[in-house]
């Protein structure tokens, strides 16, 4: 049964169809709201808002009312780290933490509207700082503390933040990274300047405070004493927190989410994509830096009521056996994950999974790049052994949840591998050529919707002109995504890179996507990155930057057997120039590959800011790649 004939599916999306002001209005009512709202929506394009005039509270929705209504005993937070330390909260005991913090917070001065950043890792006191922020009306900015200090004073400027949450350090396979370093180097950058610091001690040596500016985490919390704790009820279309994009572009944008529509969406997206209910024992892989971390390690779960599971630290340390007995001694029912952590454990094989009862399960799901049919097929089949599902979809910072998918708590879809499944109710896609023309199914172009839905990000912090030329005068009438992909007689998208990423070889549009999938066919490889290389006869030729599963060596016949392998999957016209084998891709820290660093080392170019990468050696490892071949160290070339 495909999209199109799904009884239940379309019943939903054609009750948001044909009377959007009821249905949205039918979503909104499963929060809880302090005013009724005046009106659904109103717009004049590009602006718009939702349930105006309506008061709720973000933090309220996720805490205050399950107190209400008796759960308070119920686990909210199960957290644990690479070290061992384990945390559980239950629902009363998070709410007194995030009033005690959000009491504090007013203690150093902080007001409704003021902006908060939080450079810590995924931890409780990250996410109590969150709730609380959120709670009294104030908006928390979350970076990532993989960051360097360029990351950081950037977003601190952009956002005009009054005070810095931070720990002094934080746990990354069996290290501890200073992160009081970074904050200083950070905050000696021009207009980067915040009027307190609060570092939470946990390393063995007491931080060196700097005096009028730092203060311990223990001396902030006491500055609760005689403040009030209470909820703001905030209109709804006030925002709740500013997010920097993952940074895949040179430069980050500040989104905002706002606390009704983006609290409505993320909670219906629980309902439909993931199945969530309150008895669920959830765990997000992700990081409370991402979208991800915010709406389905932080708000959607707790809104719905459930335990979110919070796991500091890589999910391959010390040993891959770490991810499966995380999911066996949680007894984890819903999984979300990236395609990197399928593609890193897949590397692993089976084996780590064999000595772990992982029956709790009940389906899975993935998304921050396409999740390619060989990583699906592995862990559909090989390591789950077709018994739950493995659900694709799609989204953005920009979106706040899912926008694309398949829909398992509604009726799951037959599953098609590369598909990120099909537009969720409310939202209306089309793919449309770069000059707004329409394309039938099976023809390549770029994503589009043409209406907003309650979680689309209403604005760019203090920048409305670029969110205007970047995201609705790109392609006139519609909002542009971004990204590439085609659709299917059955209403399917696939996705086949960011729309700057298309190739176009001999006059053929090529999604690098697409490409990397074709490579990731040879059993031999554990990731593919392809960007196009400019060459005078086809327009374009596909460079690939590959990494090769342990016990696999690169070679010149290793080569070959990967051209003939792409070829045989994407046919004669995809005309590979390199080939270079490198031990690791430059990806973000949210896992998405960064093909545009990948073209600065083939054109030998300065990356730019390179301060969102994981791992910054990768790209020293694509230049040593990279000019070894132009030294003559064996180019790949194509076989007769």
């Amino acid at each position: 049964m495909d999209a199109h004939t799904n009884p239940l599916v379309n019943a939903l999306r054609q009750r948001a169809a044909t009377d959007p002001d009821r249905f949205w209005s039918n979503e909104a009512r499963k929060l809880h709201w302090f005013q009724p709202w005046s009106r659904v929506f109103e717009t004049d394009p590009p602006e718009f808002k939702w349930f105006s005039g309506g008061r709720t509270n973000l933090s309220y929705n996720c805490l205050d009312r399950h107190i209400e209504s008796g759960r308070g005993g119920h686990a909210a937070l199960i957290y644990e780290n690479e070290r061992g330390e384990r945390r559980t909260f239950t629902y009363h005991e998070l709410w007194i933490q995030v009033r005690r913090v959000a009491a504090a917070l007013r203690g150093l001065g902080i007001q409704k509207g003021d902006r908060v950043a939080i450079y810590m890792p995924t931890m409780p006191e990250a996410i109590i700082a969150m709730l609380a922020c959120a709670r009294i009306g104030a908006l928390h900015l979350v970076v990532f503390a993989g960051f360097g200090s360029g990351a950081l004073s950037e977003r601190i400027r952009l956002a005009g933040a009054k005070v810095l949450l931070t720990a002094d350090v934080t746990y990354r396979k069996g290290r501890d990274t200073s992160l009081l370093e970074i904050v200083d180097a950070a905050l000696r950058e021009p207009g980067t300047e915040v009027e307190k610091v609060v570092i939470l001690q946990r390393g063995p040596r007491s931080p060196t405070l700097r005096p009028g500016r730092d203060l311990l985490w223990s001396d902030f919390v006491r500055l609760a004493t005689g403040q009030s704790d209470a909820y703001e009820p905030m209109e709804a279309n006030d925002p709740a927190y500013i997010l920097a994009t993952s940074g895949t572009t040179a430069k980050p944008k500040l989104v905002i989410h706002v606390h009704g529509g983006y609290a409505v969406w993320i909670n219906s997206c629980s309902e439909w994509v993931f199945g969530l209910n309150s008895h669920d024992i959830w765990w997000s892989t992700s990081d409370i830096g991402w979208v991800v971390g915010h709406s389905y390690i932080v708000y959607a779960p707790l809104i719905v009521g459930c335990s979110t599971v919070v796991f500091e630290g890589a999910i391959d340390h010390p040993g891959p056996q770490t991810f499966y007995r995380m999911i066996e001694e949680h007894g984890v029912t819903g999984l979300f994950t990236a395609p990197t952590a399928i593609r890193l454990l897949m590397g692993y094989g089976t084996e780590p999974a064999q000595s772990f009862d992982l029956h709790t399960l009940t389906r899975v799901f993935s998304a921050g790049e396409v999740l390619n049919p060989a990583a699906w097929e592995w862990m559909q089949v090989k390591l789950l052994r077709d018994r739950v599902p493995v659900v694709d979809h799609m989204w953005q910072t920009e979106t706040g949840g899912p926008i694309f998918a398949n829909p398992y708590g509604v009726s799951l879809l037959p599953i098609k591998p590369g598909s990120s499944g099909v537009p969720l109710p409310g939202v209306y896609a089309e793919i449309r050529t770069p000059e707004g023309g329409a394309l039938a199914p099976g023809e390549k172009g770029i994503v589009v919707l043409t209406k907003p839905f309650p979680g689309l990000t209403p604005t760019i912090w203090k920048d409305p002109k670029r969110y205007r030329s970047d995201y609705w005068e790109r392609i006139p009438g519609a909002y542009y995504t971004g990204d590439a992909a085609y659709v299917d007689e059955d209403g399917y998208f696939f996705f086949s890179g960011r729309a700057d990423e298309i190739m176009k070889v001999a006059g053929h549009r090529i999604g690098t996507i697409e490409v990397e999938n074709a490579f990731l066919r040879n059993p031999a490889v554990a990731e593919a990155g392809v960007i196009g290389k400019p060459d005078e006869l086809r327009g374009e030729v596909i460079c690939a930057f590959v990494t090769l599963k342990k016990g696999h060596e690169p070679s010149a016949e290793m080569k070959t057997q990967l051209i003939r392998t792409v070829r045989q999957e994407m046919g004669p016209v995809v005309v590979i120039g390199d080939i270079y084998f490198v031990p690791a891709l430059p990806k973000t820290r949210s896992g998405k590959i960064m093909r545009r660093v990948l073209k600065s080392v083939l054109l030998d170019k300065e990356p730019g800011d390179v301060s969102t990468i994981e791992d910054e050696a990768s790209v020293d490892e694509a230049r040593r790649a990279w000019r070894e071949m132009r030294a003559g160290m064996g180019s790949a070339s194509p076989p007769s």
